[in-house]
């Protein structure tokens, strides 16, 4: 199967990503539809993955456009895991877009090795982190 990477913002199918993120996320459950466009259509770059123009990969960042991002949402559909395209999108965001030599920051709960590949490593004792309203109750 053929696939194609983009950063074309009119392109994201935000209804599969919806579907995706509400159903299938851990990390995305408790955000509503319109929260999740409202990120979508806000986010300072998003790359999106397709075969046969159907969006089957997805991941967003939000970032100053200076020196710090935030990798976001990065999900492959199941039918198309195994083929190393969350690998790709993250580095297509990561490497070869215009934040390639800023400072970049994640969340994630079971895809250490995958972003080690790509540079990240465990924060060092100066950040701090004020967690989500829901962990802090």
């Amino acid at each position: 199967m053929d696939y194609e990477f983009d950063d074309d913002p009119g392109r994201i199918d935000v209804d599969e990503v919806w579907d995706f993120l509400s159903r299938h996320a851990y990390w995305g459950r408790w955000r509503s539809r319109d929260d999740v466009e409202r990120q979508v259509r806000g986010a300072w770059r998003v790359v999106g993955c397709y075969t046969d123009a159907r969006l089957v990969g997805f991941c967003r960042a939000v970032s100053d456009g200076v020196g710090l991002a935030y990798l976001a949402d990065v999900f492959v559909l199941a039918e198309h895991r195994g083929h190393g395209l969350g690998k790709k999108l993250a580095h297509v965001m990561v490497e070869d877009g215009p934040g390639r030599d800023f400072r970049w920051l994640l969340h994630t709960a079971d895809a250490h090795g995958l972003y080690e590949q790509l540079g990240f490593v465990a924060p060092d004792h100066t950040l701090l982190e004020r967690p989500h309203a829901s962990a802090r109750s």
